[in-house]
């Protein structure tokens, strides 16, 4: 076992869920984090989120998961409140092809290293264009926040 993987199974013994964040020095990806456990400590989807600084996509996922563990139930295109000040992020399904493997690594690991078979369910949370309000998919939104938010979504 690897030390990170230690430090996953430690985290979500502890706490529930881990939260892993991935940092392009080069600034040539967006920056993003993901959780790993929310599938088996809340049997739920994991969730991942892109372009924000570390501490504001950890706190999100954080928010997110109190909120299911207090019973929130889960749905496509839901709206999240105040995850981060005042702005609504949008809950998509992940359905992109290679999403674990070029995004959620250590959470299909964690799945699979609970005898599971196929993928975790993943959840994108999509923050909209701060200036306009539009999300990316609607017109109106700014190129540099479509760039960072990759669209796992179908």
């Amino acid at each position: 076992m690897i030390e990170e993987e230690r430090r996953i199974l430690e985290s979500i013994e502890a706490y529930g869920w881990y939260g892993v964040h991935i940092f392009d020095p080069e600034l040539e990806t967006p920056n993003f984090t993901y959780t790993v456990g929310f599938s088996q400590t809340l049997n739920a989807p994991e969730f991942i989120v892109f372009g924000l600084h570390r501490d504001v996509m950890f706190d999100m996922l954080d928010s997110v998961f109190r909120q299911i563990k207090a019973g929130r139930k889960l749905k496509e295109n839901q709206a999240w409140k105040g995850l981060y000040e005042d702005i609504s992020c949008v809950a998509r399904n992940v359905a992109h092809v290679e999403a674990f493997s070029q995004y959620a690594v250590m959470a299909d690991w964690f799945w699979k290293r609970g005898g599971n078979k196929g993928h975790p369910g993943l959840v994108q949370l999509v923050w909209p264009d701060w200036l306009t309000g539009a999300y990316p998919w609607e017109d109106g939104c700014r190129d540099s926040v479509r760039e960072a938010q990759p669209q796992l979504w179908s």
